[in-house]
């Protein structure tokens, strides 16, 4: 694709989206009232038809302001070819909001419009954000705890398996997903994508003047569709696994790539932002840089969503203010997961472990993992307070495998993990954090609830101290087996139960009321 295909390719085509409004010059009128009432949290968009000369990526400012009431919101636009620009917005407020536009050019300047915010519909909660220093919520109040699993490379398959990939989610419990907008060379991961982010020649040559508005729509008609399941999207914008040249791009067109993105995703609400996967591998960055990006994601992303950076050896200083959570990778998880409640005082963040490894049988250290072990460490991170991704390197004899390019699952752990999710969201809102003097490993939910987690350890019986002055009833659960039973009578004070003599069990005591 040549620079004049990609600065003629139809933005016009954009996909319906829901909540959104599409407009252009010749019917955009001064106060003009959209007819169609915008979703709190929905997508609003203004599109206007601009000039097509030179180059719009560069030549052209557009942008718009958004008020209601007292309160103002710049948001960056976007060109999306055919003469197409575009700004979208993710209002947050309920009631009438007014907008104005502007541009260098006169014909995008000044365009002005008035639209009405609704309540949201009962799925949409809103963005995610941070709460209570290490848990999230959405922005409605609804509690967020974070279940994903990683599909680095998945939005560069094509249409059938990146669908297939969306069905085998709709029947998960995850929801996020960890994912690149730049495609991946790495092994079992070979083939070419399907659309590349800026045009190239013959010779493989990157036109970094222009943007491939193709490859952007159809990223975010996926983001859309991980919208549509309640799925998160934790967007990766650098990585080190490249032989198309994006790694080494020139740190004008880095910041002009990391401006685009977010002017065409931030209105997304469950978008998220990971500077990297593993930073520190990337040789052609240098922490000036990365300082640099994490600057304009924060200055650029009107809506704020949450942010972080995943590193390979070097553990990233995640007390920087600009990051809102850590995202751990652990090669040593077992020797490393101690070191959690360090972390939670020097960063006072909420921790996701990215990465402890993969489930697979792939000859690669990191991708071998028993189902049983994946599912082990996702409960050590719960009960340390922390949150965990899955993976999946099953292999495959076309190489499709999950943790790459999706498709489908084969492990034993999704369901485990489905069902220690359940058990989380059953703690309410206060959410849980590691009880530091416990004997054996165990978190809290404030005083409703507390669970324990004996790890490799098989006592037949335990005396657990229960908070003075309440009454719990107790279950005993088995993770992989999936159970919960009952355990008749009412504990309080010192409490002794019989207990499976299994390993790898767990004790729930939840407050009567």
């Amino acid at each position: 694709m040549n620079r004049r295909e990609a600065l003629k390719l139809s933005g016009a085509a954009m996909y319906s989206l829901s909540q959104s409004l599409l407009s252009n010059a010749s019917s955009l009128k001064p106060a003009a009232m959209a007819q169609t009432p915008i979703e709190q949290w929905g997508i609003f968009e203004v599109s206007v038809k601009g000039p097509e000369s030179g180059n719009p990526f560069l030549d052209v400012s557009f942008r718009a302001t958004f008020r209601r009431h007292n309160r103002t919101v710049n948001v960056p636009g976007f060109y999306d070819g055919n003469g197409i620009f575009r700004v979208r917005f993710m209002p947050e407020d309920i009631g009438e909001w007014t907008f104005e536009t502007a541009s260098n050019i006169p014909e995008l300047n000044g365009q002005t419009g008035r639209f009405d915010v609704v309540v949201a519909s009962k799925s949409n909660h809103g963005p995610v954000s941070v709460t209570g220093g290490r848990h999230f919520c959405y922005a409605d109040g609804t509690p967020y705890s974070p279940f994903g699993t990683t599909c680095y490379a998945w939005v560069h398959q094509g249409d059938e398996l990146e669908n297939q990939t969306l069905r085998t989610l709709s029947t998960t419990r995850f929801n996020k997903i960890r994912m690149c907008i730049f495609p991946k060379s790495f092994p079992y991961n070979h083939n070419e994508p399907v659309y590349y982010p800026f045009p190239r020649d013959a010779s493989g040559k990157n036109d970094t003047q222009v943007f491939n508005v193709q490859f952007f729509q159809h990223l975010e008609r996926r983001i859309q569709d991980l919208c549509n399941l309640g799925i998160e999207a934790d967007v990766i914008l650098f990585h080190p696994y490249d032989r198309w040249g994006y790694s080494s791009l020139p740190k004008e067109v880095d910041d002009r790539y990391l401006r685009y993105v977010i002017a065409r995703l931030a209105s997304y609400r469950n978008v998220w932002w990971s500077l990297a996967n593993e930073y520190d591998s990337v040789k052609t960055k240098s922490m000036a840089d990365w300082d640099r990006f994490a600057r304009i994601v924060e200055e650029e992303d009107s809506f704020h969503h949450l942010r972080s950076i995943h590193y390979n050896k070097q553990v990233y200083d995640y007390s920087k203010q600009w990051a809102t959570h850590a995202g751990v990778q652990s090669y040593d998880f077992i020797c490393e997961f101690p070191k959690t409640r360090q972390w939670f005082l020097d960063w006072r963040k909420p921790i996701i472990f990215d990465e402890f490894q993969y489930e697979g049988n792939i000859s690669d250290r990191w991708g071998n993992l028993s189902p049983e072990e994946m599912t082990r460490r996702c409960w050590l991170c719960i009960i340390s307070g922390c949150f965990a991704s899955h993976g999946e390197t099953y292999k495959d004899p076309s190489d499709i495998i999950w943790w790459s390019k999706g498709g489908s699952l084969h492990g034993s752990s999704p369901d485990r993990i489905g069902f220690l999710r359940k058990i989380v969201e059953e703690c309410g809102p206060v959410g849980l954090r590691a009880v530091d003097d416990s004997y054996y490993l165990s978190a809290a939910a404030g005083q409703d609830t507390i669970l324990y987690y004996f790890d490799y350890h098989r006592p037949e019986e335990y005396e657990f101290r229960l908070p003075a002055g309440f009454t719990y009833r107790a279950e005993l659960i088995d993770p992989w087996n999936m159970t919960i039973a009952p355990v008749d009578g009412a504990f309080t004070g010192n409490a002794k139960l019989k207990l499976s003599g299994s390993p790898f069990h767990a004790v729930r005591f939840r407050k009567t009321i």
